[in-house]
């Protein structure tokens, strides 16, 4: 088991390197933040077309199969299991709906003479009645309220978890800490320690992997100890659990003290004065047409998404 390597979500693809990885970051997060903010108030066919744009992204993007496949595979059959869900589940309206219109139209007909008003019948057209039930077959119903309620949620799930995870595999965390930094540089103005904020998610970013690794070190260390869990009972494993996490939390403190210690022998007194340039932020003509095409994302959104 290598957790550093089998967790599905939030792993950075080095090579080989996409288009998505030579975009700057920063036109990387006015997408992202895009992707996320666009479905608010926005009908189901945007919301579909949310979910097809990332997709044929990652495919244009030559990202290779082995690395999004697991991905995109648990993602879609998450969505698709709460859409069946929300679908066949109660729509929350106890209201018993009827048509709005009569069956047979009402036609007001008046008399040469004008003396008596009469009220005919009209045949009604032969079009397709609206039914609210769109199935229902003993305890199961589905209806419209259900069926949108399920695009919904089940859209929003793959949309946040998937684009963010995108974002993730195709840049680089010292790449995102720079554009955040580079983003954040108004604040400078109302005295917010801009540099510092950086250099606390840089180093958050770094330890992940350590965190990882001390979790795996751990879990290995009892598994080849061949515990025998049920002679041991619900509280002698509760116990070596304890003791398990114990261990993890002084080993995690006992790692950020090492990275304290590293930087104070190398003169580390503020961020300010020891700035590390990890990454060269410049926008090239790609960036420049992710931007504008950023811009027609947003007109469409206008012109297509808004609500009925």
């Amino acid at each position: 088991m290598d957790l550093l390597r089998s967790l599905p979500i939030g792993l950075y693809l080095e090579q080989p390197q996409t288009w998505l990885h030579k975009l700057d970051p920063r036109v990387k997060i006015a997408w992202l933040m895009s992707l996320l903010t666009s479905y608010t108030f926005a009908n189901n066919q945007w919301r579909i077309i949310l979910v097809v744009l990332l997709i044929i992204s990652t495919i244009l993007a030559r990202i290779p199969r082995r690395v999004w496949k697991q991905q995109m595979g648990w993602l879609l059959t998450l969505a698709l299991f709460v859409f069946l869900i929300i679908s066949i589940s109660p729509d929350g309206l106890g209201v018993k709906y009827q048509p709005r219109l009569p069956t047979s139209a009402q036609v007001i007909t008046q008399p040469a003479n004008g003396s008596n008003t009469n009220l005919v019948s009209a045949p009604t057209r032969d079009n397709k009645d609206y039914n609210y039930i769109l199935f229902h077959q003993g305890p199961v119903k589905v209806t419209r309220r259900s069926i949108d309620l399920a695009i919904r949620v089940s859209t929003i799930i793959f949309t946040v978890i998937y684009s963010s995870n995108l974002y993730l595999l195709t840049t680089a965390p010292e790449e995102i800490t720079t554009a955040i930094e580079s983003l954040m540089q108004p604040l400078r103005g109302l005295k917010v320690p801009v540099t510092e904020i950086a250099l606390t998610l840089t180093l958050s970013l770094r330890f992940i992997p350590l965190v990882l690794e001390e979790v795996q070190n751990l879990i290995r260390s009892v598994m080849t100890r061949a515990i025998n869990w049920k002679k041991l009972g619900l509280k002698g494993s509760a116990k070596v659990w304890i003791i398990v996490a114990e261990r993890l939390l002084n080993n995690l403190l006992l790692r950020a003290e090492q990275m304290a210690s590293a930087m104070m022998v190398r003169g580390f007194t503020s961020p300010n004065e020891h700035q590390v340039k990890w990454h060269e932020l410049s926008l090239k003509a790609r960036d420049w047409l992710a931007i504008a095409i950023l811009t027609l994302f947003w007109g469409a959104r206008l012109f297509l998404g808004n609500l009925a």
